[in-house]
């Protein structure tokens, strides 16, 4: 089984996985599909805010796991 506290784990999850996207944001914004200043501002707030949303939606899970233990 991992050892290790949740929050490191999901951190360094989050980080690795983080690495891929950025390369795969990296692609997509020199392949030419962004044409217009639009196109890239919805990109970029779609892409930097799911990633803060996955990275939240990890600690709100947990606590909905810990909270689920303790009462069951």
């Amino acid at each position: 089984m991992v050892e290790g506290s949740f929050k490191s784990l999901w951190s360094i999850a989050v980080l690795l996985v983080g690495i891929v996207w950025v390369l795969l944001v990296f692609f997509i914004w020199n392949s030419g599909q962004l044409e217009t200043a639009a196109d890239r501002q919805v990109f970029l707030a779609v892409v930097i805010g799911g990633g803060f949303f996955t990275y939240i939606l990890g600690f709100i899970i947990e606590a909905l796991y810990k909270r689920k233990q303790v009462s069951g």
